[in-house]
């Protein structure tokens, strides 16, 4: 089974930028991105499929994140720019296993999880 590792996390200010990296130890699929801030569920933030032509993003995020992906490194990236602190949170790299074009917004369709990386944005 492939293993997932999240990095690029830190504590940046309001209107600052990070960008994480999940990297994967063998061939990935459809991957996304999910956030869990405390005490809240976790939710979506963006998806991409195989190929990166096509991509999904949660309203509370379009036009300040971005996700790609660089298959020759199985590694999918996020970049994230206009930070708020409403966007602190642990955000998790998530792969569907087998499913090459899908971008389900749903944490249940996603098969493969890395541990997680703490962004926090101060205001």
């Amino acid at each position: 089974q492939v293993q997932l590792v999240e990095s690029g996390g830190g504590l940046v200010q309001a209107g600052g930028s990070l960008r994480l990296s999940c990297s994967a130890s063998g061939r990935t699929s459809s991957m996304g991105w999910f956030r869990q801030a405390p005490g809240k569920e976790r939710e979506f933030v963006t998806a991409i499929n195989w190929s990166g032509g096509r991509t999904a993003y949660a309203d509370s995020v379009k036009g300040r994140f971005t996700i790609s992906r660089d298959n020759a490194k199985n590694t999918v990236y996020l970049q994230m720019n206009s930070l708020k602190p409403e966007d602190t949170a642990v955000y998790y790299c998530a792969q569907q296993w087998g499913r090459f074009d899908s971008l389900t917004p749903y944490a249940n369709e996603y098969h493969v999880w890395g541990q997680g990386t703490q962004v926090t944005v101060s205001s």
